[in-house]
């Protein structure tokens, strides 16, 4: 049987996608390939000028397919700004895929919110969107979301008693929680989902190592040097680690609360598949914990209406 590749992706004429840091990356080469299957893409991205430009480009390949959206993550004041936007223009969105993020910063940073950066735009960003969004995702005929997880998350804790990293920050530490509440936010969306009926489809994905922008903007810079050195080796491109997302978002055969990553050696690159997720991720009780500290921190929650 032949791997699954970008040619495999069913028509997507008709429907209407929000990728969150589609400026570049595997958000970018994700929307292109959306957009090359008929759907029309929504970039949303804090960079106007990187965001307009990845539309334009979009758009020489598919035309009027793409258009660029303002949001911030880190600040949930844009959060909500985007959703009125998008409320206002559009009454049903058919793909939510939560793709954006920031890896390792060597120093800790806050979000407008005084969020843990990391914790805050990776995660509790991606929560508030989802939740602004949901009742739009629910008048589609077959809504998906889509959360980007990582290799990183078998590394990580959720540590509830200090979910904002204050207690003694570790850069490498705080982005595999916040990409281990990720994996556990999909799923837990999935319970949540089939427990009220929703009709939702809710999985996550990981690209693997893949050479994008990603380790250029986050780790310092002896970091990025040595994975420089051995990304031949163990990597792939953009274009391929988006494959895990295209699949999670349009195959037919895709399990709900599903993870979907590359299947080559230790999920480092190679054709997509299912993913391994580390024990913690399962741990559904962890994920109600999790999945109710973000409603505290957000002063939002996800439900199906209006």
């Amino acid at each position: 049987m032949n791997a699954w590749a970008s040619g495999d992706i069913p028509s997507q004429a008709g429907k209407l996608a929000v990728i969150t840091g589609a400026n570049s990356g595997i958000g970018y080469f994700t929307a292109l390939e959306l957009a090359k299957a008929g759907a029309n893409v929504i970039l949303a991205c804090r960079n106007a000028e990187k965001g307009t430009a990845a539309a334009a480009k979009i758009n020489a390949v598919a035309p009027g397919r793409a258009v660029f959206e303002a949001l911030d993550l880190a600040r949930l004041a844009s959060v909500h700004d985007f959703a009125a936007r998008f409320k206002a223009a559009h009454g049903t969105l058919d793909l939510l895929i939560n793709n954006a993020g920031v890896m390792a910063t060597p120093a800790r940073q806050v979000t407008a919110d005084g969020f843990e950066l990391q914790f805050g735009v990776n995660f509790l960003g991606h929560f508030a969107l989802t939740a602004l969004l949901l009742p739009a995702l629910m008048k589609a005929p077959a809504p998906r979301v889509i959360q980007l997880s990582s290799i990183a998350h078998r590394q990580g804790r959720i540590d509830l008693a200090d979910l904002q990293s204050a207690r003694g920050y570790k850069p490498w530490q705080a982005y595999s929680q916040s990409k281990l509440a990720m994996l556990m936010f999909a799923m837990e969306l999935q319970r949540r989902a089939d427990a009220g009926g929703w009709g939702l489809l809710s999985l996550a994905a990981h690209p693997g190592i893949a050479r994008t922008e990603l380790i250029a903007n986050g780790p310092g810079t002896l970091t990025a040097l040595g994975l420089k050195l051995v990304e031949p080796f163990i990597s792939q491109s953009g274009a391929a680690g988006a494959l895990p997302t295209l699949f999670a978002a349009t195959a037919a055969d895709v399990t709900p609360g599903g993870y979907y990553g590359p299947t080559g050696f230790k999920e480092f690159r190679g054709p997509p598949g299912k993913a391994r997720p580390e024990k913690l991720a399962l741990d559904a009780g962890v994920a109600r914990a999790l999945w109710e500290a973000a409603e505290a921190l957000t002063a939002l929650s996800i439900t199906p209406g209006p």
